[in-house]
């Protein structure tokens, strides 16, 4: 219906409801036929009309969408309405100078109930869902009353085509247990869910606290476990205020929601000071880490970004993807090379005169690198020995390490050859103008090699999921999240210190793995949990710091700083020097005694102090 013919219709109904009332009004109190011919009556009347017109006009009662009134829209009918029956009262006064006051009271309250049920009635037709059949929907349980939980039970319930109904409500606040919010009932806290999903039939399980962080949903999540139901979180205030998201279009709960703490907040006008207008140049920037980097620092409009990697394909995809991305004000500079090859490396740095490097080029596999130590070696050791001395010889500015928590008490290549690496960026900062730092991870959930894929392809294909140890944890972060530290830690010291995030407890394999198959709607009894034993250079559970290393401040919220000393540099020159002459076994050897007598050193000076 047009503007016009609403606006018409609306004032064609009230006019009839005006005119009409005073004369009712008057028959109620002298049942009889004479309020027609009162002279005072029919002036009354047609004041009414007039100023009860010009009042919707004031308080915009014609162009209100009454399908979706509230109390304040009654509110404004009870204003005109009251204006004008003022002004039909102080006409009866002007003309018999008395007031028909029993006359116009009722008046005035058939007016309100005659107006104001024609709007009802509206309200009434936008409902109509309520009547329809609910059989075939599903019956949802939602967490949290509030503001988040009532828009969300407002939109499911006047979905245009709804699949969802809203039947009970659990929430914490005692204050408002057993009370009703859009005509669901509170009927317990989060700790009563699996009673009260049996007793009300309940499909799913949907969590409208928008503001609730990692830590609260993992808490939930726990209560909701035992149901066996699919578990569903509303999308926040802001992505529905700012249209990127319906408020009924739920996200699956992610397994890095249950990660059990939030993430770290950062500096982001450090960030912009360090990055925007600079150039920055990314090495292994097709793996997982280093292309969320390049996506983060493109945030920051640098003047030229340049993706360095080995790999042809992945350097294409991260290309194209943020070409697509770009506003134009970056220029992108795709660069196939190997961090091994070191007069190659020189030429680059030489050339670009990056401001920032951020050194992400790595072998992190670790039983993949216990078989090919040599390879371990000339990446990891001199790979970031190539590139820091670049950075170094061509007085880049800041130089970033992405390590790793296997660098710390290493029993493996792997974890050896990064701890020395961190050796390297060490030495070299204590005589360079680049400021140097280096960054320590716990495992990147998503990334190439994570335990997430593998559990992921496993419970796809209906088979076991395989489980090294039942009693196996580990730190775990999100690509995001590493990123971002990264960036962070660029802005921080850059006297060779070694960054670590506070990465919360440490998390067991095989409950990520339990969590990950109810993600994924089964049960264990349907994807059993197979435990196949430690693979070659794997830990039960990995450290960030040495127990030396530790400094209890954070020079950063959620950011240690640690002490780890490196080797002198003759003695880790001659080590680097003589690494690629050695079997395998000799190599292993090698780095694995460099690795973890320098922490003898470490015990040493500490039990001195």
């Amino acid at each position: 219906m047009s503007y016009r013919m609403r606006y018409m219709l609306f004032f064609i109904i009230d006019s009839c409801i005006v005119l009409s009332a005073i004369f009712m009004s008057y028959w109620l109190l002298n049942p009889t036929i004479k309020g027609y011919s009162d002279k005072v009556i029919l002036v009354s009347a047609v004041t009414l009309l007039v100023s009860h017109h010009i009042a919707a006009y004031f308080f915009h009662l014609y162009n209100r969408m009454w399908s979706v009134a509230s109390v304040r829209e009654l509110l404004t009918i009870t204003y005109a309405v009251t204006i004008s029956i003022v002004a039909a009262s102080g006409m009866q006064y002007i003309i018999k100078n008395d007031v028909y006051m029993r006359i116009m009271v009722i008046t005035w309250m058939l007016h309100i109930i005659m107006i104001g049920g024609s709007r009802f009635i509206l309200r009434v037709l936008n409902d109509k869902e309520s009547f329809l059949n609910t059989t075939n929907l599903k019956r949802v349980l939602i967490v949290g009353a509030g503001q988040g939980g009532t828009m969300l039970a407002k939109n499911l319930m006047h979905a245009p085509n709804p699949d969802r109904l809203p039947v009970v409500f659990v929430d914490d606040d005692i204050s408002k247990q057993q009370l009703k919010v859009m005509n669901v009932t509170v009927a317990g806290t989060t700790k009563d869910i699996s009673k009260l999903v049996t007793k009300h039939g309940v499909d799913e399980i949907i969590i409208a606290i928008p503001s609730l962080g990692r830590i609260g949903i993992k808490s939930i999540y726990e209560d909701c476990a035992e149901t066996n139901l699919p578990v569903k979180i509303m999308p926040s205030i802001e992505d529905v205020m700012t249209g990127k998201v319906a408020v009924n279009e739920m996200k699956e709960v992610q397994i890095e929601d249950l990660l059990g703490r939030d993430e770290v907040k950062l500096n982001m006008v450090a960030i912009s000071n360090k990055l925007t207008d600079r150039v920055i140049l990314v090495t292994g920037a097709g793996g997982s880490i280093g292309s969320e980097i390049c996506r983060q620092v493109m945030n920051f409009r640098p003047r030229q970004l340049i993706l360095l990697g080995h790999g042809e394909n992945s350097i294409y995809t991260i290309h194209m993807e943020l070409q697509q991305r770009s506003s134009g004000f970056t220029k992108l500079v795709p660069i196939i090379a190997d961090i091994q090859n070191r007069e190659r490396i020189f030429e680059i740095v030489k050339q670009y005169k990056p401001d920032v490097i951020y050194h992400a080029a790595a072998h992190k596999h670790v039983p993949l690198m216990e078989y090919n130590p040599c390879e371990a070696v000339k990446n990891n050791i001199f790979g970031t020995k190539n590139v820091a001395e670049a950075a170094h010889e061509f007085c880049v500015g800041k130089f970033v390490m992405i390590s790793t928590d296997k660098a710390v008490n290493p029993p493996n290549v792997m974890g050896a050859t990064k701890r020395i690496a961190e050796m390297v960026v060490q030495t070299l900062a204590k005589e360079s103008n680049t400021n140097f730092a280096a960054v320590r991870f716990g495992n990147v959930l998503g990334s190439r090699g994570s335990v997430i894929p593998l559990f992921k392809k496993q419970i796809a294909a209906g088979g076991s999921v395989t489980v090294t140890h039942p009693d196996m944890t580990r730190y775990f972060m999100t690509i995001p999240e590493a990123s971002r530290l990264v960036l962070q830690a660029g802005t921080l010291g850059g006297n060779g210190e070694i960054f670590v995030l506070d990465m919360g407890e440490p998390v067991k394999i095989v409950d990520l793995a339990r969590n990950l198959i109810q993600l994924s709607g089964f049960t264990e009894n349907e994807i059993k949990i197979e435990f196949t034993g430690l693979r070659p250079g794997e830990k039960m559970y990995e450290e960030l710091l040495n127990t030396e290393e530790i400094q209890e401040e954070h020079v950063f919220p959620g950011i240690h700083i640690g002490r780890a000393n490196p080797m002198l540099k003759m003695e880790l020159n001659l080590l680097i020097d003589n690494l690629l002459e050695m079997t395998e076994e000799e190599m292993k050897n090698a780095l694995l005694k460099a690795a973890n007598n320098n922490n003898e050193i470490n015990r040493r000076q500490v039990s001195k102090v």
